[in-house]
């Protein structure tokens, strides 16, 4: 009996040990048409993590967002683009419509990925990492709203957390960027 609880000990320490130091290029998600995208492959970029969501009034910001990913976008900075239906059902299409929607209205040319809860009980891992200190290592932020941003360093490290009345093209951002 002993041996059986010792045994469940060092299997949940190492569980609780790999769930802390998990880095942000250990995440693996859908896009938006369903292919798998490997975080790994962000390694050296800037990164910009955005809740979206088609029915808010914030959602004009789509278009800052594309200016800005034309300008800085490429080899050094990405943005990548998570729909979500978390407040007040202001994203309720699928993922399809929502990719539709993207193009049409705002040209989007970033990277958008499947829709996912933002918050919550069923929160996606993401944004359980980039909402909790014990997990990204820097801070605890909440996502309050849609069109929250997250920034990622080159180095994977999670550097702020930015308001979603903030627009995408605000100094702080472009500071960030080295504009």
């Amino acid at each position: 009996m002993k041996r059986i609880i010792l045994i469940v000990l060092i299997t949940f320490s190492t569980q609780l040990i790999f769930a802390q130091n998990m880095s942000f290029y250990d995440f693996k998600m859908k896009t938006i048409d369903g292919k798998e995208f490997d975080f790994a492959q962000l390694k050296g970029k800037k990164v910009m993590i955005v809740n979206t969501a088609s029915k808010c009034g914030l959602t004009p910001q789509y278009a800052s967002l594309e200016e800005l990913n034309k300008e800085f976008g490429g080899d050094k900075f990405l943005i990548l683009g998570f729909p979500a239906n978390n407040f007040m059902g202001q994203e309720p299409e699928n993922n399809t419509t929502i990719a539709e929607f993207c193009q049409k209205n705002y040209g989007v040319t970033f990277q958008m990925f499947e829709k996912i809860s933002v918050k919550g009980a069923d929160k996606a891992p993401l944004f359980d990492w980039l909402t909790h200190k014990d997990k990204n290592g820097v801070a605890d932020a909440k996502v309050e709203w849609n069109f929250h941003k997250f920034l990622i360093d080159e180095k994977g490290n999670w550097s702020k957390s930015i308001a979603s009345t903030t627009s995408p093209v605000d100094e702080e951002i472009l500071t960030w960027l080295g504009k």
